[in-house]
């Protein structure tokens, strides 16, 4: 990707290189000082840039021996793009949040834990057989514990392939019948040895006392298919393509950042209230 950047960044320094000598040699000559002018009709521009030629493979060896004297202007162009794409993709994600905000923190097939009533709301975008997130569950635990107006909505995103799929739908199923527990089936399934799979879900759900004909019935509901499509499409415009991730107020964040940085990100939403 930085070599790709970089590359992209040398094409620039020439295209621009390219105008900057198109435009002196098409500017007309300047008198010099103290010298007389003789009165001459106006020209086109276009004469004096036909009768200048430039040597195109000339330009590009001047900016490449340019750049490999000063390597470190790529790295400042590059630095500076990726600032903009970044503040970029803020801005847009300012806009989804705006305009999906129920969606976001109040959809009624997320789970919650922490305080339902919080203040702050944490979103965490995860996938049971993510090993991230099953590191990062630690995360919550410990947030929601210390931070009693802390409310942390779990949003199925099952990305890592049919298992997850799978188990997601259980997962859902259990939240529809039995969401006082579904805090306890979440921590037992994502922080469980082994991978996620429907078998591994339906065990967890009938040991927390679902019943199992009723559960089987609720996997069939056309709501939950329905969910999931949602979420995929929120976060493809809040450009998720991993988990886990979150949403903390006005802000997306991207990977498992540890406990610290949560937590400061939790603080500055709240600051923002």
């Amino acid at each position: 990707m930085k070599k790709a950047l970089l590359l992209g960044t040398t094409g620039v320094a020439v295209a621009l290189a390219m105008l900057a000598f198109g435009f002196v040699a098409g500017s007309p000559q300047i008198a010099k000082a103290g010298t007389a002018q003789p009165v001459q009709a106006a020209q086109p521009v276009q004469t004096a840039v036909a009768d200048t030629k430039i040597d195109r493979t000339e330009v590009e060896g001047i900016i490449r021996d340019y750049l490999l004297k000063n390597p470190e202007v790529l790295l400042e162009v590059q630095d500076a793009l990726e600032a903009k794409q970044k503040e970029e993709q803020r801005l847009a994600a300012l806009g989804v949040i705006k305009n999906a905000k129920d969606q976001i923190f109040n959809s009624t097939f997320d789970g919650v834990v922490g305080n339902p009533n919080g203040k702050v709301t944490i979103v965490e975008f995860y996938d049971y057989n993510c090993g991230f997130c099953k590191r990062a569950i630690e995360d919550m635990r410990a947030l929601t514990k210390s931070d009693p107006d802390l409310r942390f909505v779990l949003k199925e995103f099952p990305i890592l392939g049919p298992d997850s799929q799978k188990a997601s739908v259980v997962s859902m199923a259990f939240h529809m019948m039995m969401p006082q527990k579904y805090g306890a089936f979440h921590n037992a399934l994502l922080g469980g040895q082994g991978r996620a799979t429907e078998a591994t879900a339906i065990k967890i759900a009938l040991s927390l006392g679902a019943d199992e004909a009723t559960l089987r019935e609720k996997m069939k509901d056309a709501s939950i298919p329905q969910a999931f499509s949602k979420t995929y499409d929120l976060a493809n415009k809040l450009q998720i393509t991993g988990t886990p991730s979150y949403v903390v107020g006005n802000e997306v964040v991207f990977g498992a950042l540890g406990q610290e940085l949560l937590a400061e990100k939790i603080e500055a939403a709240k600051a923002a209230l």
